[in-house]
């Protein structure tokens, strides 16, 4: 039967290849290794949804949109600041805030994202 063939690093600016399955090469795996791990493995369990759906209770309403006048309604919590794999960061509530789904695809993206990566 025939393989998958390999692909290029997801690394920016790296072209080295890595068999079908994997994102990173051996040099950026390291730096990438809260974006390979699961859901559950970052923290998002069941202790999660429990804390999330009462936060989302309590704060109904997207904080972005509300800052612009508009009602929609939330259904993200999103860490104001990325834990990126603290346990503290990750459970502080001061730390949480109320998104609608297109707000925090919208933060995720443009200033989530990129982490400054030391080398």
């Amino acid at each position: 039967m025939p393989r998958k063939p390999n692909i290029p690093c997801k690394h920016p600016g790296c072209s080295k290849l890595v068999s079908s399955g994997k994102k990173y090469c051996e040099d950026h795996e390291a730096l990438h290794k809260l974006n390979i791990r699961t859901t559950n493995e970052k923290g998002y369990d069941g202790r999660w949804k429990k804390a999330r759906k009462i936060y989302l209770k309590s704060n109904p309403l997207c904080v972005r949109c509300l800052a612009e006048g508009k009602y929609k309604k939330a259904t993200v919590v999103d860490h104001i600041v990325p834990h990126r794999g603290d346990k503290r960061l990750f459970w502080n509530k001061s730390n949480w805030q109320a998104l609608c789904k297109k707000c925090h695809d919208r933060k995720t993206m443009t200033e989530d994202k990129y982490e400054e990566y030391k080398y």
